[in-house]
């Protein structure tokens, strides 16, 4: 493995070219040849392809992309390169196990193959969604007292103490700290105290970040984000998060979310760039684990049919070729108290725990709005759970999907999507229980999946 120094060195002595040259001449054309050479196409039927050869295609189609084109250092404006022996050995190296929380909280993070009948690692919240200070506590309680959520993640500050946070500005570290300050609380209050987190989401850039890599805050057991930014490009912001990390010894997980629609091409020329994220992403982020997060251009969500068979390749491409942990986020177009939520976490759900990811979610309304609940992260261990303990195969989840969009789908065209209610009107806040109406309808959604086929809910 070369060093993370050597990395760095790197972002200063590569080739020198212009943004626009790397977008057009480096992820553009080699993602449309690439997709003709290893005849990558999707069919909008087989949202969980059954073809193991096409993930194994969509893998050489990636490592070739890695190894050709490299990332981007924006800071600099220089290419950084991998030979195809350090591509490797990196691989090689990925952690197949990996421990989060402490105590009787923690939790083990392991490879998943494909049809794995060992149920995903459920991570609960709404991550990086903008959430009012005033309800975070209440929130993250919600889905920390799940009982089938093993770790926790959460929203972002936007304001602390009526103060808005801006990029870059000492408010950053102020609302990151009291981000770390609430998770803590309220994983003491739910008598969780060791729970593992993914944390720091309200760190807009390294300044947060490194405010919280303390003990009290976010401690060597729990994780934090790494960005590559779209497409496989890399900063200093990133690269001081991975220094800082090294030295701390707190667990890094990527987060590379490629544009289906966007730079790559639709579906399969964003999955190869999705795959070659993770692979350039052992070592520029030194990468404990990967977050699986493409997103449509025009709708956001995950939900898609060209996300979901994305997500679906890329964990079957990994489970063949080169095994590794993968945790893949759901965001739902819909929000609270919304059937078609509950529809669209089952359809991800599915998909992901079938093709060999974990779960992390829900991030409810694309995320962009604080209308997250505990009930649908409680709602996505159980569809996660019931398809492993089922052991469904990629056919059957592949039915199961597509009865659902028939139920879902509409709201793509929806002019203002399906948002739902923010957190206060889903949740009593002194009982921190659904209101009775939310409960309703997860009931009906939990019988009318058991019709379709799913036991065990």
């Amino acid at each position: 493995m070369i060093s993370y120094g050597d990395m760095i060195d790197r972002t200063q002595t590569g080739r020198s070219i212009k943004k626009e040259d790397w977008d057009f001449n480096h992820v553009l054309l080699p993602a449309r040849e690439l997709v003709e050479k290893y005849s990558l196409e999707w069919d909008a039927w087989q949202v969980v392809p059954d073809n193991l050869d096409l993930a194994d295609r969509a893998f050489q189609a990636a490592m070739e992309l890695a190894e050709g084109s490299g990332i981007y250092c924006i800071s600099t404006g220089r290419v950084v390169q991998f030979s195809r022996a350090e591509l490797e050995t990196s691989l090689h190296a990925m952690p197949q196990e990996l421990v989060l929380g402490e105590g009787d909280d923690a939790r083990l993070l392991f490879t998943r193959q494909i049809m794995d009948p060992r149920p995903p690692i459920i991570w609960g919240g709404n991550p990086g969604a903008p959430t009012p200070e005033e309800i975070f506590l209440p929130c993250v309680k919600s889905w920390m007292k799940e009982p089938l959520v093993d770790l926790v993640t959460c929203g972002s500050l936007t304001e602390v103490a009526g103060r808005r946070v801006t990029l870059g500005e000492p408010t950053e570290i102020l609302a990151t700290r009291r981000e770390l300050q609430l998770m803590r609380e309220a994983l003491r209050q739910v008598d969780r105290p060791g729970m593992g987190m993914l944390a720091a989401q309200s760190s807009l850039t390294e300044l947060g970040d490194l405010s919280v890599a303390h003990p009290d805050y976010l401690r060597p057991c729990d994780a934090h984000l790494i960005p590559v930014l779209n497409e496989l490009i890399i900063d200093h912001s990133s690269i001081a998060r991975v220094v800082n990390a090294l030295e701390y010894g707190m667990h890094n997980a990527s987060l590379a979310c490629v544009m289906v629609g966007g730079l790559a091409g639709d579906a399969p020329g964003a999955a190869i760039v999705q795959a070659a994220s993770f692979i350039l992403a052992n070592l520029v982020c030194k990468a404990d684990y990967h977050l699986l997060h493409p997103i449509h251009i025009r709708h956001i969500a995950t939900s898609t049919r060209s996300v979901m068979w994305v997500q679906s390749v890329v964990l079957q491409a990994f489970a063949r070729n080169a095994p590794c942990i993968i945790v893949a986020d759901i965001y739902p177009k819909s929000g609270a108290v919304t059937r078609e939520l509950l529809y669209e976490v089952a359809a991800n759900a599915l998909a992901l725990t079938a093709s060999g990811g974990h779960l992390e979610g829900v991030g409810a309304a694309d995320g962009a709005l604080p209308n997250a609940t505990g009930l649908e992260a409680r709602w996505m261990g159980e569809v996660g759970h019931a398809a492993a303990k089922q052991q469904i195969d990629l056919e059957e989840a592949n039915r199961l999907v597509l009865a659902l969009l028939e139920r879902y789908e509409h709201v793509f065209d929806l002019p203002g999507g399906n948002p739902g209610v923010s957190f206060e009107q889903a949740y009593e806040l002194e009982t921190l229980q659904p209101v009775d109406e939310w409960i309703r309808i997860y009931d009906q959604v939990k019988s009318e999946l058991s019709e379709l086929g799913l036991v065990g809910l």
